[in-house]
Order: structure tokens, then C-alpha cells, then sequence
């Protein structure tokens, strides 16, 4: 018998991270009169989000065990004819699973961020602001709408803002958080129009109603076009995607949300917001699944981004950024597999890979903690031996990542190469090429970053930078002195995220991939898509699928990436010099980031400003303003100056006028008459 969820309990999940961000952001700061210290504003603002992890692991535990479902409305906003606006929740396997994701990975970094921040000046501020984040994503996964789902995708926008400008006395943190709000935007734009398409023909944003009528709309062509309707709408949505997944070309925020504070670099860049764009495709697969257009661009725009934003990982030398772009590419897996058709894949990718990229963050933020703030992985070397914990949780979480058999990264990862390899779309070729290059790519500069921090020659008594360099929080670094361990608030949560980085994958590979845990959340036409019947039918378990592996081209092209990596930067370090030297220009390009940042402020932008600027000029004041509004008047004062010389007050003049008058309208009628 199928168990039912409370409505009402499911309530307190998004809402006790709220109430804990209003009370630290009000009585915790000058706003409201710092009435609460430093000890209770984290107290309070913990205590919600534990809260919430608590009632999501009660609610996943019911929607296994018992198959408990809940599809609620909770509140009407408003209704405009037929179409209802409305606020609730839909609890299924996919949200359950996301909801215990965000709380947990959440509720880790609220604990870090004790020790992180404990000297910064804005300490209950940042408390506030990410259990507000997490309230934001917490409204958007449990969504049952697509107007609460685009509430709650802006929401997390907003204050991912707030956060990576955290230090708004940094330049480059003000440049950072516009950058991404502004990229961001445009995929907003796509999303919203998406939105608009679905509402407008489905007549309906309820996501069952929506997907009830998708056999309709399947039907239908966009008016005026011959193209088919879902498809556009789908592509639309997938923009959204784009700008909130960073996936190419609207990547580029991403890695410069690195100047916020490291705790949010784990919460954004694992669990949470750039992975929102990987759940809502996924939640909208009964839509893709009709156009293969749409999937194929998938496909496509995830190849690209897992391969080409591995590269950049190769030549960064900031140990956040190289963490970074290994987001950009994992994010590029995830949309590999959803243009695959494996949606259940990329969702599972999602959630391994939250553990342990929030591992490898806040990994990273302790090893800028115990070298007195230096990032420069250049001047690192030897942390091994004086932060033992870093290091051991720090290596199985680049071990997960890289895909290591029986660590969670691998079945996921793995699982998503043969969806590629099954799938029939004409990107699927290129997509393959892409998945498995990327495996090597990202095996090496994961280990390039791993041996260079805790192996090899200490270097940071050679730091250049380390007497006059600024810190993570943007103050002056005076320190010189051996590394440390953490403290314990800092290295419990690396203990915690790194068991389910290496046991999640086995334990929940089955019922996620081959079960019935996405039974009603994931749609896939099988008669047409068959990568997940081709990965059921390869798979014999858990264990067989590990040793397996040991004979297949990801682990060969993972061990010779961890190998490179060993020889060029432990054994033989001259050899990347020689590399650079001899393929300069392509390192210059990789520096360069592809030009991408360069095209979008000397071309877009700068067009965009011209563009504006003509309209300005051209169309406001020359055209409307010059023409119409001052032509007009100037063309009344031109008529009216010389008709005024005809008004001169005699009387000789009006009575000779009148003659004429009369002399010209009787010659006309003569005329006329002949």
C-alpha cells in the first residue's frame, strides 16, 4: 500500500532555513541592532537547516520503503482566466533524493563556515544569506509548478549574487557577482520564454497537467513556422539550462564566482545552483523526450562543455579555479547524459558528485586555511605530512572524481560514457570522443592539482606574493609560516562528505539506474531511446561492474592521466616548461580562456553599447525627439512666422484681400462652367 506524505511537515523543510536566515539577517547584523553574537546567529541558522535534512531523510525514507507520494497545492496567488498560479509541492524519488542533497551538502558548509569565517567581519551576514540559498533551491526542487520553480530558480540567482560579491570592497568580487547575475540573465531570458510557450498552448504550469497534454503539443508547429512547438519550447527551456548549468557559452560566470568566499564556492558549485539547470531538465523529460532535436542540441552543447572546460583545469594555478573548471566539465557529463535520454544517469551523477565536489571545495579552503591563505598551488608542496586529514579526505575525493572503480564517481561516470556509446542522435559521436578524451583530461589535472599541494618539494617559504598578497577575504597576508592542520569544525565535514563520496555509488547505483526509484519522475520512450535498456542489459551489479572496469578504456585513460601527472609534476618537472614553450600559442589560448571573455566584452558588449548608443542618439534624439517632437514645433513656428506677416491689423488690406477672393473663386467657377 502506497504511504502518503503531510503536507504540512514537508512545509518545515524549506521554511526553518528561512526562518533562520530572517532572524540571523535581522537581530545578527547592524540592520537590526546586532542584538544576537556570533554564537547564536550560527546556532540558529544550523538548527534550520538540520532541521530540514532531518525531515528530507524521513521523507526519502518513505518514498523508498513505502512508495509514499505527495502532489499538493498549498496556496493559490492567482487565477487569470483558466490559468492558475499557484504554490506547492511534488514529492516523488527525484525530489526526495535532491532535498536530502541540499540539506546535507548545506548543512556541511554551515558547519565548515564556522571555522572558515570565523575572523571575517560579515560572519552572521554570510549565515544569513546561505540558509537563505538553501531555502531558495530547497522551493525549487519541491516545486509541482513552473511558476514555483521559476520563483525559485531567481531566488538562488539573487542570492548567489549576494554571495560571490560577499566582499563588496573587492573590484574583482563586485565584477564577479554582475558577471554572473548578467549571464544569468540571458539564460533567464530563454528559460521565461519557455515558460510562456508551455502556458500559453498547455493552458496549465501544474507539471502533471503539462505533461498530459505533452502528446498535443507534440502535435503542434509554433504559428508561423513550420517548426515543431515542443521543440522550440524545449530549446528555450534548455537555454535557461545553459546559463544556470554553465554549460557553453554561457559558462563563463562560473569560474569567477571564485572570488566569493570558498564555503559558497562548495554550495554553489555542488548541490545547488548550477545543478538547478540539470534538474529541471530532468523533471521536464516527458517534454524532451518528444523532440530530438532539442536533445541532440543537448548532447551537443554537454560534449562541448565536458571536454573543452576540462582543458582549462590544465593550465590553472588558483587551487579554486582548477576545482572550478572540473565543475564545468562534470556539468558537461550531466548533460551528456541527458541528451542521451539517461536521465536517471545524470541525476545520479548529480548527487555522487555533489559529495564529493563539496568534499574537494571545502578540501581546498582548508589547504588555504593551513597555508595562511596562499591559493597559488605553485607554492604549495609537502602539506601531506601537516594536514593528514585534508589530505587523505582531499585524495578519495579526486579519486571519485576521476572515476575510480568502486568510489561514486565511477559508476556514475562510467554509467554515462555507455549511455553515450548506446545513444542513436548524430552528436552521439562526437559526444563519446568527448566523455571518454575528458576522462584523461580530467584525471590529469585533478592529480596535476592533488600532487603539487600535498606531494614533492615545500615551496611556500618561495612564495614572491607572500608578504605582500592579499588573502581569501581580502586582507593583507603577513604570514609566513609552516601549514596546519584545520580545526575540527573545518575537517569534520571532510569526514562526513567523504564516506558517501565513496560508498554512495555502490550502494545506490541499482534502484536509481535499473529500480523503480524515478518510476514517476523520469519519463524515457524506450521504443526510441535506448541507452538505459543498453546500460540495464550490460549491468550484473555493483562489484562485477567495478572489476569490470579494470578492462575498459575509462580506467586505462584515468591511470595514464593519475601517471602523466606523477611523472611531469613529482618526477621530472621540466617537462610542462618544455611542453608550454613548445605549444605556446595553444597555452596562450587556454590563458585566454578560449577568448571567451574577451568576445563578450569587446564584441557583445561593446556592440550592445553601440547599438545602444545609436538608438540613443539616432532613434531617441534625432529621430522621436528631433523629427517628431522638435520638428513639429519648429514646422508650427516656421508656418505661423510667415502666415503672421498676412495679420497686420488694417483694414484696406482685409477688404483688398476679400476682393481678390472673390475675383479668384469667380474665375475658377467661369472656367469651371466652359
Amino acid at each position: 500500500m502506497q504511504a502518503s506524505l503531510n503536507a504540512a511537515t514537508l512545509l518545515i523543510v524549506p521554511l526553518a532555513p528561512l526562518v533562520g536566515a530572517l532572524l540571523a539577517g535581522i537581530f545578527g547584523t547592524k540592520f537590526g541592532g546586532n542584538r544576537i553574537g556570533r554564537t547564536l546567529t550560527h546556532s540558529l541558522t544550523i538548527a534550520g537547516v538540520l532541521i530540514s535534512f532531518i525531515i528530507s531523510a524521513l521523507t526519502l525514507q518513505a518514498v523508498v520503503q513505502s512508495g509514499a507520494r505527495l502532489n499538493e497545492t498549498l496556496y493559490t496567488w492567482m487565477v487569470v482566466g483558466d490559468l492558475k498560479m499557484e504554490i506547492g509541492f511534488l514529492v516523488d524519488g527525484l525530489t526526495a533524493m535532491m532535498m536530502c542533497v541540499v540539506t546535507f551538502v548545506s548543512l556541511m558548509v554551515h558547519i565548515y563556515t564556522i571555522g572558515y569565517m570565523q575572523e571575517d567581519e560579515g560572519y552572521n551576514r554570510f549565515f544569513s544569506y546561505i540558509s537563505l540559498f538553501t531555502f531558495s533551491m530547497l522551493m525549487l526542487v519541491m516545486s509541482n509548478n513552473l511558476l514555483q520553480l521559476f520563483f525559485g530558480w531567481e531566488a538562488v540567482g539573487l542570492v548567489s549574487y549576494l554571495l560571490i560579491g560577499f566582499w563588496y570592497n573587492k573590484p574583482s568580487a563586485i565584477f564577479a557577482n554582475m558577471k554572473a547575475f548578467l549571464v544569468n540573465r540571458v539564460g533567464d531570458f530563454g528559460f521565461i520564454l519557455g515558460i510562456g510557450l508551455i502556458a500559453a498552448f498547455a493552458g496549465t504550469l501544474n507539471y502533471a497537467e503539462i505533461f498530459a497534454k505533452a502528446p498535443e503539443l507534440a502535435a503542434l508547429t509554433l504559428p508561423g513556422t513550420s517548426w515543431m512547438l515542443l521543440t522550440v519550447a524545449c530549446i528555450c527551456l534548455f537555454v535557461g539550462a545553459m546559463g544556470k548549468s554553465a554549460q557553453f557559452p554561457l559558462h563563463v560566470w562560473l569560474p569567477d564566482s571564485m572570488e566569493g568566499p570558498t564555503p559558497i564556492s562548495a554550495l554553489i558549485h555542488a548541490a545547488t545552483m548550477v545543478t538547478a539547470g540539470i534538474f529541471m531538465v530532468a523533471r521536464m523529460s516527458p517534454l524532451f523526450e518528444l523532440s530530438d532535436t532539442a536533445l541532440n542540441l543537448v548532447l551537443l552543447v554537454g560534449a562541448i562543455t565536458a571536454l573543452f572546460m576540462g582543458f582549462l583545469g590544465i593550465i590553472q594555478n588558483d587551487i579554486k579555479r582548477v576545482v572550478a573548471y572540473s565543475t564545468l566539465s562534470q556539468l558537461g557529463y550531466m548533460t551528456v547524459a541527458l541528451g542521451a535520454s539517461a536521465y536517471s544517469v545524470a541525476v545520479f551523477h548529480l548527487m555522487t558528485h555533489a559529495f564529493f565536489k563539496a568534499l574537494l571545495f571545502l578540501g581546498a579552503g582548508s589547504v588555504i586555511i593551513g597555508m595562511h591563505h596562499n591559493q597559488d598551488i605553485r607554492w604549495m608542496g609537502g602539506v601531506r605530512k601537516y594536514m593528514p586529514i585534508t589530505w587523505i579526505t582531499s585524495l578519495l575525493g579526486s579519486l571519485a572524481l576521476i572515476g575510480t572503480p568502486f568510489f561514486a564517481g565511477f559508476y556514475s561516470k562510467d554509467s554515462i560514457i555507455e549511455a553515450v556509446a548506446e545513444s542513436h542522435l548524430p552528436a552521439a559521436s562526437f559526444a563519446h570522443f568527448a566523455v571518454l578524451a575528458g576522462v584523461f583530461v580530467t584525471a590529469f589535472y585533478s592529480f596535476r592539482m592533488y600532487f603539487l599541494v600535498f606531494h614533492g618539494k615545500e615551496r611556500y617559504d618561495q612564495n614572491p606574493d607572500a608578504h605582500h598578497g592579499h588573502d581569501d577575504h581580502g586582507h593583507a597576508d603577513h604570514h609566513h609560516h609552516s601549514p596546519h592542520e584545520s580545526p575540527w569544525v573545518v575537517w569534520l565535514p571532510l569526514v562526513m562528505l567523504a564516506i558517501p563520496s565513496v560508498v554512495i555509488g555502490f550502494m545506490t547505483i541499482e534502484p536509481m539506474l535499473f529500480g523503480e526509484f524515478f518510476k514517476d519522475a523520469i519519463v524515457v520512450d524506450g521504443t526510441r531511446h535506448h541507452a538505459m535498456k543498453g546500460l540495464e542489459e550490460a549491468f550484473h551489479g555493483p562489484a562485477a561492474m567495478a572489476l569490470h572496469a579494470l578492462s575498459t578504456a575509462p580506467f586505462w585513460l584515468a591511470l595514464a592521466g593519475v601517471v602523466t601527472a606523477w611523472y611531469m609534476y613529482l618526477i621530472n618537472p621540466a617537462v610542462p616548461a618544455a611542453i608550454g614553450r613548445v605549444l605556446r600559442p595553444l597555452v596562450v589560448l587556454l590563458e585566454n580562456k578560449y577568448y571567451m571573455d574577451w568576445f563578450n566584452e569587446n564584441v557583445l558588449a561593446r556592440g550592445a553599447r553601440m547599438l545602444g548608443n545609436g538608438l540613443w542618439k539616432g532613434g531617441d534624439r534625432a529621430i522621436i525627439d528631433g523629427f517628431f517632437v522638435n520638428g513639429s514645433w519648429k514646422l508650427v513656428g516656421w508656418v505661423s512666422k510667415r502666415v503672421r506677416g498676412l495679420q497686420s491689423g488694417y483694414l484696406y488690406h482685409y477688404a483688398l484681400v476679400m476682393i481678390l477672393g472673390i475675383f479668384v473663386l469667380m474665375t475658377y467657377f467661369v472656367w469651371l462652367n466652359k
